[in-house]
């Protein structure tokens, strides 16, 4: 019998060490707003996940442990019937994130002052940690088309490269523009990237969060030359609120790149996570479609919330188009106000914490990221106290 869940209430995440809430008077110089930045749900983890560390607490002993066989193959029977892209046991890496795979994958395949590709605007780590690691930063900037949906611009892509140029970035679907890219803007990717021995890692951390009639095609699942040339990193992280379990996994299919991520995952001993991710990543994968079914359904309800007031005020407030993630990139650019006015007004006015948009890079300015994976209740309460502040800067709009 399918269990129905609402995600309300969801627990309060006050005074529990939560990042989103005690870096509030850091981050806005105030503890009263509400936080809806930081990309993780103010969503309860599924039961079943809970249920399945309940179970490992009854063994008393949390030593050294592997991680088991039948995690990986949880994920892979996951990403086969969910994704349609198939890897073996000996593709799979434990990862602790997706940022520190990222890192691993520019040490591994590319040298100081060569370049890397990353397609702005984009979640920062992106572009920082290409210069930390010393390498060229070669920005590929989405295009906005009229209608505020973002697309790959191909013929700057084709300029940028050189024969220097060893890596891209790609993010799928696409932190914080929302993007499900198609199998045949991949495809412009691929290209361009066989013909120029450029290496990929894709960044799927967001795959399972996609609204219908949107589907995610893994890049590697292009063709046998796509997976030839692709680093994937993906896990439970964002899709069922575990990003505290500090559990995600790599996976390369061709066994030179595996090698030469190896030489460099080996020296940063990536060891094994822990016992308590083990279990909970295993039945995530394991018990958690219908789960999932129903959070996109309480998320995409959320977003429309949000449409409906931006529409009230398309002069000043715009929501991109939103095909996957729990990430509303909100256009503000029609308020007119410096990117410094624009964080004052939504911390101080609206009393709400999100993530700047010049954050994730020059393109974001005079955007803001919002968090709507949270109870109906608590969006509603980000929907009254952004559209009071908008009421009062330009007047009450007909309902």
């Amino acid at each position: 019998m399918k269990k129905n869940y609402t995600f309300q209430p969801s627990t309060c995440r006050e005074n529990t060490n939560a990042e989103k809430y005690i870096l509030r008077k850091q981050l806005f110089g105030r503890e009263d707003v509400l936080p809806v930045w930081v990309a993780d749900m103010d969503i309860d983890t599924p039961d079943f996940v809970l249920e399945a560390v309940k179970k490992r607490l009854e063994h008393p002993v949390f030593g050294y442990e592997e991680v088991p066989k039948s995690a990986f193959l949880a994920q892979i029977e996951w990403m086969k019937k969910e994704h349609g892209v198939v890897y073996e046991l000996e593709d799979m890496f434990y990862s602790h994130s997706v940022v520190a795979s990222m890192n691993a994958v520019i040490e591994a395949f590319t040298k100081e002052g060569e370049g890397v590709i990353v397609q702005t605007p984009v979640y920062s780590p992106f572009f920082h940690s290409v210069k930390e690691h010393k390498r060229k930063l070669i920005k590929n900037p989405l295009k906005q088309l009229v209608d505020g949906k973002y697309v790959f611009d191909i013929e700057d892509l084709k300029a940028k490269i050189d024969e220097k140029t060893k890596l891209l970035l790609l993010c799928s679907p696409h932190n914080p523009v929302g993007r499900v890219w198609l199998k045949e803007e991949l495809e412009q990717i691929l290209e361009l990237c066989l013909e120029h021995n450029i290496v990929v890692f894709s960044d799927e951390i967001h795959s399972d969060l996609v609204y219908a009639p949107n589907f995610h095609m893994p890049f590697a699942s292009l063709s046998q030359k796509a997976r030839d040339i692709t680093i994937t990193a993906m896990g439970v992280g964002k899709t069922f609120n575990m990003a505290g379990f500090a559990m995600s996994t790599v996976a390369i299919s061709n066994k030179e790149l595996r090698e030469k991520f190896m030489e460099v995952y080996k020296k940063v001993h990536f060891a094994n996570g822990t016992v308590f991710g083990h279990v909970g990543f295993e039945a995530a994968y394991t018990h958690g479609k219908e789960w999932l079914e129903d959070l996109k359904l309480h998320l995409i309800q959320n977003f429309h919330m949000l449409q409906i007031l931006c529409e009230k005020y398309p002069h000043a407030v715009n929501v991109t188009p939103i095909e996957a993630t729990y990430l509303a990139w909100l256009d503000c650019r029609g308020m007119q106000l410096s990117n410094k006015k624009l964080k004052e007004f939504f911390v101080n006015e609206a009393k709400l914490g999100l993530n700047n948009g010049i954050s994730f890079g020059r393109e974001g300015s005079g955007f803001m990221r919002l968090n709507f994976a949270i109870s109906h209740a608590k969006m509603l309460q980000v929907i009254k106290q952004l559209e009071n502040a908008l009421q009062n800067r330009y007047g009450r709009k007909n309902d």
